[in-house]
């Protein structure tokens, strides 16, 4: 073996160097995918809260009445989560039409918001 000639293999700056970077793109991988599980996290709720809006909604329209105005308060339980839906009867400036907002929370956080209205026919 020549004296001048170099051994074949990595250096140990190079060796680190590599290893930085592999560091580097695994820890951009563990984030995106925490924040895939959190949008997925925000996508279920979102689609609880409308569920329980529905079932607030749909309850006004099977009574065949006008709705009387005021707020009503009550829980809706949703795959396992307890939900929290404040329902808002509001007079319009038609007499034969409400407003009705339905606003869903989840431990004081609000989850939707849900405008509609409802008339009454002879």
């Amino acid at each position: 073996m020549n004296a001048h000639s170099r051994p074949a293999g990595f250096t140990l700056i190079e060796v680190l160097v590599a290893l930085g970077i592999v560091a580097v793109a695994l820890m951009a991988g563990v984030k995106a995918t925490g924040a895939l599980g959190q949008q997925a996290q925000r996508q279920q709720s979102a689609l609880l809260a409308q569920y329980c809006a529905d079932n607030a909604l749909i309850e006004l329209r099977l009574q065949r009445s006008l709705p009387g105005l005021g707020e009503h308060r009550s829980g809706c339980e949703q795959s396992g989560q307890l939900l929290e839906v404040e329902r808002s009867v509001l007079a319009t400036p038609h007499p034969r039409f409400r407003q009705v907002i339905v606003q869903v929370r989840q431990d004081g956080h609000s989850l939707l918001r849900v405008v509609s209205y409802m008339g009454a026919w002879p």
